[in-house]
């Protein structure tokens, strides 16, 4: 008998035991490639060779997938600390946390669990409410174990090792990228494409041919955005800014080939973080400074000198929250306060970032946030701390209100 099936065979034994017992102007500079990825070169082992079901041995009671019948969540406690959340439409959707992924068909307010598992949910993505991928942390240096589903959650599977954490988007029911990892087989296999020398944080590539990334030299004060359109082979400034204090993080997202949201991470000092947010929708020839955050304990954003006036709009809270991109004139951006009794905060822009709106909601919770859009008015919204349990809040009007419609269980108490 097949593990698969074996797993199966348990799990359904034990449920019936259990019943029984009750993301400035351009330039066309040359960047230089790395060597070590001057060409496309095949990630190395395992990612070369497709999962089996023994990457994920001790996932939930069976040793294996579970059954394709999910478990219904028959209350709001059944659920741990949120880590990633994916919507598919404003009413369905997924989230996931440390042992398992749930799927909510009704706004948030009630969840069915679809796979229970002892590692912790790093992202959820979806093509729609049938296709969608999670990741999970298996505590592996090769890196982190891929699930898919086909039928909406109904059963997930093994469909390979995703070789970095950086942020997983698939095009396709084939094709995705993870930085500069890319599949065309679901995830089986992953190849590297090049990236710029000096590179900082991650790149993001749009689709086989149309990339970004930043670069920064040592001891060059100023970072540059650079851009490709050959899959890597060559890439080009397409910003270039003199820059006070060091790039130490970058987030970048796409929603087409010419689109580009590149946030840059700066000091971090008396818990603030500095950071500034810019948006092209021509391919680099122009920009819009969205955020500059200078803070006083952090010093400058990225981009801009500190006891200048930056004309640029600054963001609610001291650190930068989570990002989400809907389109090329959506995205909303999440501020962070930890000396705040309510740290959590939100802004948004609906024109590209030409302006800027503070929303005025503010909601506990020291954790990571996690924050999805189906468009400029309808928005999930968690906020989470360790000790405290995890909330949803949702809204319909932009952000104008917000309607709590789940608790989650408190991981102190799992």
């Amino acid at each position: 008998m097949s593990s698969l099936k074996t797993s199966t065979f348990l799990l359904t034994t034990a449920l019936l035991v259990t019943l029984i017992a009750g993301c400035g102007k351009g330039s066309n500079t040359s960047i230089p490639t790395t060597s070590a990825e001057a060409s496309h070169s095949a990630v190395s082992s395992p990612s070369q060779a497709p999962a089996t079901s023994s990457n994920l041995e001790s996932i939930g009671n069976t040793g294996g997938i579970p059954s394709s019948s999910p478990t219904v969540s028959s209350n709001q406690d059944t659920l741990g600390e949120v880590t990633a959340i994916r919507l598919a439409s404003f009413k369905s959707g997924w989230a996931g946390g440390k042992g398992w992924i749930a799927r909510t068909d009704d706004g948030g307010k009630t969840w069915k669990t679809q796979l229970k598992h002892k590692y912790i949910v790093t992202q959820l993505f979806a093509l729609n409410d049938k296709t969608a991928w999670a990741t999970l942390d298996i505590n592996k240096s090769q890196g982190l174990q891929l699930l898919h589903t086909t039928n909406g959650g109904s059963k997930w599977t093994e469909a390979g090792i995703v070789p970095n954490r950086a942020f997983l988007h698939f095009i396709s029911s084939k094709e995705a990228f993870s930085g500069n990892a890319y599949t065309s087989d679901g995830g089986k296999t992953w190849v590297k494409l090049p990236v710029p020398a000096s590179l900082v944080g991650d790149s993001y590539f749009h689709d086989r041919n149309h990339g970004w990334a930043v670069t920064q030299e040592e001891g060059k004060d100023k970072f540059n955005i650079t851009r490709t359109t050959d899959g890597g082979k060559t890439w080009r400034s397409v910003l270039s800014r003199a820059n006070t204090a060091t790039v130490t993080g970058v987030v970048i997202r796409s929603t087409g080939k010419a689109d580009a949201w590149v946030e840059l991470i700066g000091d971090s000092g008396m818990s603030q973080t500095s950071y500034s947010l810019f948006h092209t929708i021509d391919g680099g020839k122009s920009w819009i400074p969205v955020l500059a955050n200078n803070q006083a304990g952090s010093g400058p954003a990225p981009g801009y000198e500190m006891n200048k006036e930056t004309n640029v709009p600054h963001n609610t809270g001291s650190s930068p929250g989570a990002l989400y991109v809907v389109n090329p004139s959506t995205a909303f951006m999440g501020g962070q306060c930890s000396a705040c009794d309510l740290p959590n905060t939100l802004g948004k822009t609906t024109d590209g970032g030409k302006t800027w709106i503070s929303l005025k909601a503010a909601f506990p919770g020291y954790g990571a946030q996690q924050i999805a859009a189906v468009d400029a008015n309808h928005i999930w919204w968690v906020n989470t701390e360790n000790s405290v349990a995890s909330i949803m809040y949702t809204s319909f009007d932009g952000g104008k209100s917000w309607s709590k419609v789940h608790t989650f269980k408190s991981t102190k108490t799992q």
